[in-house]
């Protein structure tokens, strides 16, 4: 049996439920729209037989899971949202079918055409599958209690997934009965008004509590794409992250905004006790002791092996996780995207799939294989701090300068800095050495067999540099002079005559629980009870300052110091600044940026990067930044009415109880 099914295994964002296949199953999934009731009608026809077996039943749960979507495709060809390429981490030069989340920030979106974004249906069907697993789970006889548990707990898990897929993008979205439609059910009645945000939550939030009651703690690998009680939890945290969030929580901008019975849809008094609840969520993840911090040993130094830096003097060389002492902060980092670790080996993912390649064309040089128009914006750039922890903007004019530094560097084993690279490049951060591509970085690519000088590839991005496009399409090159190289590892490259090692995509890791317990933290007025779980939390400094330094202590930063930490509009600035810069091209920004109701400042800005119209002997030129406004993708904009997506006219035409969302019109 093949655990490594590619195409189900990536569809149903990574469980392992290809171990059985799903022959025969295709008239149970195939055909169905939302609330379409003649193909619902098929559906219960055969429904009965699925049941009485165990083998059907587990059949059954792969269909459902089938409506998830890759969520590790997010720039590129397929990408589930457009959340990878809408967001101010970065641009390509690209508005088509391959790359449709530019479509979105350049406002080429419309109800008439959503651009290839319209989960609804799919979601939809996974939600009807769910509600049936969940009422007829018990009926088969063939099942053990734990194998009943489990699977309840995947049904649950599921239909709470669907909804929470389906508000990141829409919003308030109908809540369809749990009760499955009866076969004689007519359309007229099955259509189904938005429910309010916060009922939306509540429901989600209670279906992610009954996955918890279900699911295991663990896993063992065969199944470890499945999720668990911990993965449960950390989504009901992140659902009620969004709900505390200034989006959802008191935003008076949506104030006509209401259902038919007069309930608004999105909260119109701020409630700063939903924030006691995030945090109480976060505090019960963490107090399971399941999860910790990916990190790597510190790495001797010999005269074979160029071992970790030495930490700058700011550093606390205590051993993790009260110092950075004892550890190596650009593997541990890395490792998590590289494909260096074996997932099981990595206590930090919570919840996980197999990474998809589709997006890495993007980010390569050209001789490398790749298109290389994955352009970060200098915005992203800057947000990275010296290695001392000093913010970018603090650094000296000589630190920032265009000029060469002249030394080579080799850190880590085998990370290498050349020569040529800027002293702006030089004494970073470790995160930016393993997330971002620069002028003059060291590509190794030691999986090349061929003959070409392929090997240790020094990108260059001037206009005559070894990175633009070759052969007739002219377009394929970097905007910015930097790229990502989050998901790259040591030995990989596009080209035929090597490989790139397989790697795992963090839907959900331990980093973000300990950020949103802090982020909740700071927001708290007054302390809270978990009145179920017995969980007290209150704004307490020094959790704060425990569970954010374990962040910065990893990434090889100094800590926060009490006064910041007891400073609520410091720290704010300082957690979004964390947000921004671990999770960078994670598929978060898109949504912080929303939550936080920061998108119009952060996306009406002007594109900036380096001036890659000049060329190699114009460095200093080719190092002055810039404003690019010459192509249609950067000319970014941001309106109101893209906090949320549109609902394609199609599905309203569906339900004549739907309203679009606001600001959208024909």
């Amino acid at each position: 049996m093949n655990i490594r099914n590619k195409t189900l295994t990536r569809k149903t964002v990574g469980w392992a439920l290809a171990l059985l296949p799903c022959a025969g199953m295709t008239a149970l999934s195939s055909c169905e729209s939302f609330l379409d009731i003649d193909s619902y009608i098929n559906d219960q026809v055969t429904i009965d037989s699925v049941f009485t077996s165990k083998t059907r039943v587990l059949q059954y749960i792969n269909g459902a899971a089938s409506f998830l979507p890759d969520e590790s495709k997010i720039f590129s060809v397929g990408s589930y949202s457009p959340s990878g390429l809408a967001a101010d981490e970065a641009i390509v030069p690209w508005a088509d079918w391959n790359h449709r989340g530019s479509y979105l920030m350049v406002d080429e979106v419309t109800v008439n055409d959503v651009k290839g974004y319209d989960p609804w249906e799919n979601y939809y069907k996974g939600i009807r599958k769910a509600n049936i697993l969940i009422k007829r789970i018990p009926e088969c006889k063939e099942l053990t209690d734990l194998e009943r548990r489990d699977y309840m707990g995947r049904a649950y898990f599921l239909r709470a997934y669907f909804y929470y897929s389906l508000m990141r993008l829409y919003g308030p979205v109908p809540i369809e009965p749990d009760e499955p439609y009866a076969s004689d059910t007519e359309a007229s009645t099955a259509s189904v008004e938005r429910a309010s945000y916060d009922d939306c939550v509540e429901y989600v939030c209670n279906n992610f509590e009954k996955a918890a009651e279900y699911l295991p703690v663990s896993r063992e690998k065969a199944y470890q794409y499945v999720p668990t009680q911990g993965a449960a939890l950390a989504f009901e945290a992140r659902q009620r992250l969004y709900w505390a969030s200034p989006l959802f929580n008191g935003n008076t901008y949506y104030a006509d905004w209401k259902r038919s019975d007069g309930t608004n849809f999105i909260s119109q008094q701020e409630d700063k006790s939903r924030w006691g609840k995030v945090a109480a969520l976060y505090k019960r993840i963490i107090d399971m002791n399941k999860y910790a911090l990916n990190t790597v040993e510190k790495i001797a130094t010999t005269d074979h092996v160029a071992g970790t830096l030495p930490l700058p003097s700011t550093v606390s060389k205590e051993p993790f996780p009260n110092g950075a002492g004892d550890i190596d902060p650009y593997k541990s980092y890395k490792s998590i995207f590289d494909g260096s670790i074996e997932p099981e080996h990595n206590k930090e993912l919570i919840y996980f799939c197999p990474r998809s390649d589709a997006d890495d064309w993007t980010f390569y040089p050209n001789p490398l294989g790749g298109i290389n128009g994955f352009s970060v914006t200098q915005d992203m750039v800057d947000s990275y701090r010296m290695a001392d922890g000093r913010q970018y903007s603090e650094a000296t004019d000589e630190e920032k300068s265009w000029r060469a530094v002249g030394q080579g560097k080799t850190f880590s084993e085998d990370y290498v800095l050349a020569p040529e690279r800027a002293h702006r490049d030089d004494n970073r951060e470790p995160r930016y050495y393993a997330s971002i591509g620069f002028n003059y970085c060291v590509w190794p690519c030691t999986s090349y067999t061929g003959t070409e000088a392929k090997k240790n590839f020094v990108a260059t991005y001037y206009k005559d540099g070894n990175s633009q496009p070759t052969g007739t399409v002219k377009v394929d090159y970097n905007r910015l002079g930097y790229t990502c190289k989050k998901y790259v590892n040591q030995e990989d490259i596009m080209n035929w005559q090597g490989s790139r090692k397989p790697k795992t995509y963090p839907i959900m890791r331990y980093a973000e629980v300990l950020l949103g317990y802090v982020e909740a933290m700071n927001e708290m007025t007054e302390p809270y009870t978990d009145p179920v779980n017995k969980i007290t939390v209150s704004r307490d400094v020094q959790q704060m300052m425990f569970y954010f330094n374990q962040i910065r202590y990893r990434a090889g930063l100094p800590g926060i110091t009490t006064a910041e930490a007891s400073d609520y509009e410091t720290m704010k600035k300082l957690i979004k600044q964390e947000w921004k810069v671990e999770f960078a091209f994670e598929d978060h920004r898109y949504y912080d940026l929303r939550r936080w109701k920061d998108a119009p400042d952060a996306m009406n800005k002007p594109v900036t990067g380096l001036d890659v119209s000049a060329k190699m002997a114009e460095r200093e030129q080719f190092y002055t930044v810039r404003v690019w406004n010459t192509e249609k993708t950067m000319k970014r904009v941001f309106k109101n009415k893209m906090y949320f997506y549109p609902i394609s006219k199609t599905i309203l035409q569906r339900n004549g109880k739907l309203v679009q969302n606001p600001g959208w019109t024909d």
